[in-house]
């Protein structure tokens, strides 16, 4: 295991980079950086979801879309969306952008999530192969059933997938049924 810390991007408003910093320190002080969230539909429009290993540093246990990360300074988004779908799920597939929005939630264990978050969305039928320190659990969702269960239950789920999954239906960007 490496003991350099992960680095992200940390950005302005308008997606501009404008430094770097660890990942864990950028949680703490709450900075805003670059990340990218992937929604992988079958094809029935049932989304992929993952539950977020007990041992995740921060939203440990609850579940989320199909994996999530930040590309590393140098490195581009949808390259890194593709690089960590692999090393989280086991599978590749193609993947297209929809849109970036931001948001900030405090997390568990003192840590704010604030990203400029990036939001991508694929097809794959075959069951993934998630790595076990990444994803305790996996299933697919009917996105109807879902958005009511995010309503009802938002303590299950992680910060950022009520409002990236708003903004894929907003943009009509959801599969149909």
């Amino acid at each position: 295991m490496s003991t350099v810390e992960e680095q992200v991007v940390l950005v302005d408003e308008g997606d501009r980079e404008i430094g770097t910093s660890g990942k864990l320190e950028a949680h703490r002080a709450g900075r805003l950086h670059r990340a990218f969230s992937v929604f992988v539909f079958d094809m029935r429009g049932n989304l992929l979801l993952q539950r977020r290993a007990d041992g995740k540093y921060h939203s440990a246990g609850l579940w989320s879309n199909t994996c999530c990360g930040h590309p590393r300074p140098g490195e581009d988004t949808l390259a890194a969306a593709h690089r960590r779908l692999a090393e989280e799920m086991g599978f590749d597939c193609p993947l297209t952008h929809r849109f970036a929005f931001t948001y900030r939630a405090d997390l568990d264990q003192g840590l704010v999530e604030h990203e400029l978050d990036h939001v991508f969305d694929g097809r794959y039928a075959d069951p993934p192969e998630p790595d076990p320190a990444e994803v305790d659990e996996w299933r697919r969702a009917p996105v109807p059933a879902l958005l009511k269960d995010l309503e009802l239950n938002p303590q299950r789920y992680s910060a950022w997938l009520k409002g990236a999954l708003h903004g894929l239906r907003e943009r009509n960007a959801l599969p149909a049924a």
